[in-house]
């Protein structure tokens, strides 16, 4: 189905951009986002997780899982490093 590959190439640029935020977050030890940011969107994603496994679109249910779980470190970073 092409729509799960355009979907799952979306994904793969949409996490490959996450990468930096979450590093730097680690080496600074400080938040880099809003805590209202990470909890709303790491719902949202996980959310769009599901309705893809729901929709067998496999392989961007995956790579959205991938998102999903960088922006839940995210979020935890805006908890632990507060």
């Amino acid at each position: 189905m092409w729509q799960d590959i355009v979907l799952m190439i979306g994904n793969i640029l949409l996490g490959y951009a996450l990468i930096p935020q979450v590093i730097k977050g680690f080496k600074n030890k400080k938040p880099n986002i809003a805590f209202q940011t990470g909890g709303i969107t790491f719902s949202a994603l996980l959310a769009i997780t599901i309705v893809y496994f729901s929709l067998n679109l496999i392989f961007s249910a995956v790579i959205c899982s991938f998102n999903t779980l960088m922006w839940l470190t995210l979020f935890i970073q805006t908890i632990i490093y507060k």
